[in-house]
């Protein structure tokens, strides 16, 4: 963390930080934020100063947050600032090793894609695409883990 800015508020320092993560690219459109606990931990600040900075950044409609998913960075204001056409589309997937092995799941689990793409004109900019488990396969992980516990226990 940069410098604090003396006579601001915490939270508003950390919201700028990140504002400025979020305006450079470095945190590109429609991606994930970190969870509270690394960005309390990144920014030495508690919970609820990190909460305050994120609100501050949905204010500015920067980020949207998704109750249970996480926040995410707001494609549409990226791209309304840079004059860029974007489009965003979800759709389920089955992972395959690569992305089995980075969610420590099965292969064929079912995850949720999450694509935006950059347009300016008739040339495509950029491609993101972001990857989170699907709630089925959060639940079946919950179960199977249950299932062996039991299994241990007995």
């Amino acid at each position: 963390m940069p410098t604090p800015h003396y006579g601001q508020p915490r939270y508003r320092a950390i919201a700028d930080e990140l504002r400025v993560r979020i305006e450079s690219g470095a945190l590109p459109p429609g991606a994930l934020l970190p969870p509270e606990s690394a960005l309390a931990s990144e920014f030495r600040a508690s919970r609820g100063t990190i909460r305050q900075a994120i609100a501050a950044l949905r204010e500015d409609e920067l980020v949207t947050t998704e109750h249970g998913r996480g926040t995410y960075t707001n494609a549409a204001h990226f791209d309304r600032k840079r004059g860029a056409n974007s489009e965003a589309t979800q759709r389920e997937v089955l992972a395959d090793a690569e992305l089995a092995a980075l969610f420590d799941t099965e292969v064929g689990a079912v995850l949720i894609e999450r694509q935006t793409v950059n347009r300016r004109g008739n040339s495509v900019e950029t491609v993101t695409r972001a990857y989170q488990l699907s709630p089925v396969s959060q639940a079946r992980a919950g179960a199977a883990q249950t299932s062996t516990e039991k299994a241990f226990r007995e």
